[in-house]
């Protein structure tokens, strides 16, 4: 099969194209974050859309996984960055035509412009031909780019640009200057007196002295007097402006459209690749996760908070990293324990998993095994919104209606301290009735809650504990680990810290 795609080994994996808009669950995850961190000092190569379009079968993920292997190879990512800043100058070159006014300067530097393609094309070609590549996206890549090369149009270009620029390089004229008069003329071998002036003086030089020379403007636009006279250079030597002229048209368009794209797609990896180095030298591990369309056996081992990761890691404090797993029925994992001891962070970093892993990239964790979902769903508290004129209670409601109405087998959703505004009685059977929902769908979830309860549900549900010190029940670990849900554990650790547990309280009343 022919190359097409970097990214996406059949054309109907991005089938939406850039029309893709970031869906609501982006902030809630702090995905969102991580998208415009891709993003920044990248913007002419839009990734956003990349980043928008979640792959939903095993051999596109593995697809990406091959390339990005290939891409941790310094060689080969060395040889793409330079290819990449090739056609990075070569744009800045086409970039400025547009902001110059005089016809032949404008072809000058649309033809130095497809010189600087050309190069950057045939030293590309020529140092991934010596690499090691494993990848199907990156050996079928380096095919095309083989035959391209070697096509009639590209050498006929190369050839016919450099060609050009010899005979552009061989131009010589003369500038006769008398007052406000300026004449042009062919230069005829006249003698250089410039040469000699400066021969004559040099006796005469004394250690460090001021230049008066007047130096050219660095501006790219010229003046009229410079516009006029090269209007009088091309009536010099007409043959040569002419085939100026005539490359530029035939050659509007000569930037071949898949190693464009290639040169777009690229990009996103090596802006992932990038954007998690910070992180591996902190000590933190990637990996990549086997993935599966069928398979709800999920687990991470070490796995982290990769927003989160990348705030912190400007300031490099200890990441606290968590693991998990769902085997044979399980479903849900339910999250409850003290406040402010990671439940949430951990709730971000599950669906972060799913989907980073859909993108093909490598996800935050020692180890991974993850689900392919066909939608992701999020259920956070946000604060009531004026316009709708409804209650925080019955917002609720209707956004989980809408979820519980549009999710699949195939979903995944993640729902954060539900109902945290009501009453205790109220938010346990509205939560228990949610719960079973889930669970019936057969669905992937992660329920933050603080009601134990809904822990030991069914047997779907797995309860997870955000953990606290021992020997000071103030502090969290921020560790989520599974055991059952007991919040008497907390207060027994409280009790314990003032000395009223019933052991010490029978002492005391005894003494």
């Amino acid at each position: 099969m022919s190359f097409q795609s970097i990214l996406f080994e059949r054309a109907e994996d991005f089938a939406d194209g850039d029309r893709r808009e970031a869906p609501s669950f982006f902030a809630d995850l702090n995905l969102d974050q991580v998208m415009v961190s891709l993003a920044s000092g990248r913007d002419e190569y839009n990734l956003t859309p990349y980043f928008l379009a979640p792959l939903h079968t095993v051999p596109a993920v593995e697809y990406r996984h091959q390339v990005l292997r290939d891409l941790e190879d310094k060689d080969v990512r060395g040889a793409v960055t330079g290819y990449a800043q090739g056609l990075a100058e070569m744009r800045k070159y086409l970039a400025l035509i547009g902001k110059l006014h005089d016809r032949y300067q404008r072809e000058r530097w649309f033809l130095d412009a497809a010189d600087i393609y050309c190069r950057a094309t045939e030293s590309f070609a020529e140092r991934i031909g010596q690499l090691e590549l494993r990848s199907r996206g990156f050996t079928g890549f380096r095919e095309y780019l083989n035959r391209y090369v070697a096509s009639d149009d590209f050498t006929r270009l190369a050839a016919e640009a450099r060609e050009l620029l010899a005979r552009l390089a061989e131009v010589r004229y003369c500038i006769h200057i008398k007052g406000a008069r300026v004449r042009v003329s062919a230069y005829e071998g006249e003698d250089d007196y410039g040469a000699d002036v400066a021969e004559t003086f040099a006796r005469f030089k004394q250690g460090a002295v001021r230049d008066y020379r007047v130096g050219f403007r660095a501006a790219a636009d010229m003046n009229h007097v410079e516009a006029q006279v090269l209007e009088c250079v091309g009536r010099l030597y007409p043959e040569t402006f002419a085939e100026l002229d005539d490359f530029c048209v035939r050659y509007a368009h000569y930037v071949d459209d898949t190693l464009g794209v290639f040169d777009r797609e690229v990009q996103f990896y090596l802006a992932y690749l990038g954007y998690i180095q910070p992180l591996k030298s902190a000590g933190l591990e990637f990996c990549y996760p086997c993935v599966s369309q069928t398979s709800k056996q999920i687990g991470a081992g070490d796995a982290f908070d990769i927003a989160l990761a990348a705030t912190l890691a400007r300031d490099r404090p200890a990441v606290v990293c968590n693991s998990f797993h769902l085997d044979g029925p399980e479903r849900v994992l339910v999250v409850t324990g003290p406040n402010q001891g990671g439940k949430t962070t951990f709730a971000r970093m599950f669906g972060q998993l799913h989907y980073l892993a859909s993108l093909g990239l490598p996800v935050p964790g020692r180890e991974a095994r993850l689900f392919l979902p066909d939608r992701m769903f999020t259920h956070f508290e946000k604060e009531e919104d004026l316009q709708n004129l409804r209650g925080k209670l019955e917002d609720e409601l209707i956004r989980i209606h809408e979820i519980l109405r549009d999710a699949t087998s195939r979903s995944i959703v993640v729902m954060n301290e539900s109902f945290a505004s009501t009453t205790l009685q109220d938010a346990l059977f509205l939560g228990s009735e949610i719960v079973r929902r889930l669970t019936d769908l057969d669905l992937l979830s992660v329920y933050v809650t603080f009601i134990d309860e809904f822990a030991a549900l069914n047997e779907a549900c797995v309860s997870m504990v955000a953990t606290i010190v021992p020997d000071s029940p103030a502090e969290r670990t921020f560790k989520i680990v599974r055991k059952p849900a007991d919040g008497l554990a907390y207060a027994a650790a409280i009790a314990g810290k003032y000395g009223l547990t019933y052991q010490r309280l029978k002492e005391r009343i005894a003494s």
